[in-house]
């Protein structure tokens, strides 16, 4: 099963190229060679990633382009919006009609929307959500493998369960053989498009290590590599990109100082937004977000949080809710409640509607086995599936009895190709390219 859709590029202008799908045109980034009009490709998150001969595009093309619309015909039904069936507080209408029209909320305006206390109001601002992202873009849905390749970690992070105080699990690294094996498996075997290489920060891997790893897989295998290995240095940054990662994910966390400086023990939230900046200067796809429910959190926290993210150009809003771990310092606190992250998906849709992918993190689906079907129908339109070996999964133990720990490959692709059919979702990333991107490649 492909994670993305062949298109036809249609016209081609330096680096940039302009792609159909069924009579949709997006742009894309080229960066292989020999590309001419007229050829098939996959694209992914607005970059081209392989051609592909035209048979073989057509065959697939032939078996996508009904169910193609078929699922866009359901998503369609799904998220229709009766504009006038509620009375809501004038505000709160006033809010969401504007929304609707094209203008984001301010900051007071989301913070209005997330202290709201009227259960049909929330499930009224699920629904506006969903209707956004069903009118500025359609019914694809990002599905991200996510490999995780070592749990050492040198930070003390005072809530995440691999950190180096954590003296209670076992400890383990890949080799970059180990790696590439599992990165081309993920790529060849199961048809993913977008590969999420993720670690502690390991002081075991070095900068050239990591970049020899990314080398590889690029040589060997089509597809999309996000980096998420903590705070590597600018300068490292820029070799990773050179060696050929281009998305980053790392979250802030939280954009309050304070807490920011509690709860990560001699780091400073200036410098991860400085790597953050850097890596979109550089061409990075900025995946990013934070905790919901930290200790000493506010709503206007959150708020602050969102806004943020977009201030950052995210290409992908990663929010999740902190889950305690035990033998850690805040390993008593209780977890959030599944609404609040349901406010936050939506709001943070309403924030950025035309472009953002809005993801269900893992954390949340831990904390309620509906979350990715209620998320879907919230305004988010991301999932990323775990691609890391079993005989080390269990051991990313940043928080316990993580979603999919024991799951194989094949049985998370299975049940999310269902559970995205059922809501009218092609699991495809059709993406868009960024000025900022093509620009980069002119440097």
């Amino acid at each position: 099963m492909c994670y993305a859709i062949p298109g036809r590029v249609k016209e081609i202008e330096g680096r940039k190229v302009t792609v159909d799908y069924f009579g949709q045109e997006r742009n894309a980034l080229n960066e292989i060679y020999g590309l001419r009009a007229g050829d098939y490709i996959y694209a992914q998150g607005g970059y081209v990633i392989n051609k592909i001969p035209e048979k073989e595009a057509q065959e697939i093309l032939s078996v996508w382009k009904e169910t193609f619309f078929e699922l866009q015909e359901v998503d369609l039904k799904l998220s229709k919006l009766d504009l006038e069936a509620k009375k809501f507080d004038s505000r709160f209408s006033r809010i969401l009609d504007r929304a609707m029209e094209g203008t984001a909320p301010s900051a007071s305006e989301a913070l209005y929307l997330f202290n709201s206390a009227n259960r049909e109001q929330d499930q009224y601002l699920y629904k506006a959500a969903n209707f956004l992202r069903q009118k500025y873009l359609k019914n694809s849905c990002c599905v991200h493998g996510i490999l995780e390749i070592s749990n050492h970690c040198s930070l003390n992070c005072r809530y995440c369960g691999i950190s180096k105080l954590n003296r209670n699990i076992d400890r383990y690294r890949m080799s970059i053989q180990e790696v590439v094996e599992a990165a081309g498996l993920s790529i060849e075997k199961y048809g993913f498009k977008a590969l999420v290489l993720q670690s502690g920060e390991d002081p075991g891997y070095g900068i050239e290590d990591l970049c020899y790893m990314i080398r590889t897989i690029k040589d060997k295998y089509p597809a999309l590599i996000f980096i998420s290995f903590g705070e590597v240095g600018l300068e490292g940054l820029e070799k990773l990109y050179e060696a050929g990662a281009r998305g980053l994910l790392m979250r802030f966390e939280t954009s309050n100082q304070q807490i920011y400086e509690n709860l990560h023990p001699g780091q400073q939230l200036s410098t991860r937004l400085l790597h953050l900046k850097k890596a979109y200067e550089l061409g990075y796809l900025i995946l990013t977000g934070g905790l919901i429910g930290l200790p000493g959190q506010t709503r206007e926290d959150i708020i602050n949080d969102l806004f943020l993210t977009k201030e950052l150009k995210a290409e992908m809003y990663s929010f999740g809710p902190f889950l305690p771990v035990p033998g850690t310092p805040l390993g008593a606190k209780e977890p959030i409640d599944k609404d609040l992250m349901l406010k936050v998906l939506s709001i943070a849709r309403l924030i950025d509607p035309t472009e953002a992918k809005i993801l269900i993190t893992t954390a949340f689906e831990t904390l309620s086995k509906d979350a990715r079907r209620q998320g879907l129908m919230a305004g988010a339109n991301s999932v990323m599936l775990n691609v890391t070996p079993l005989k080390y999964r269990q051991q990313y133990a940043i928080y316990p009895d993580r979603a999919y720990q024991d799951e194989l490959i094949q049985v998370q692709i299975e049940d999310t190709l269902s559970l995205l059919r059922s809501l009218g979702r092609a699991p495809t990333d059709l993406g868009v390219v960024h000025e900022k991107q093509v620009f980069s490649q002119k440097k």
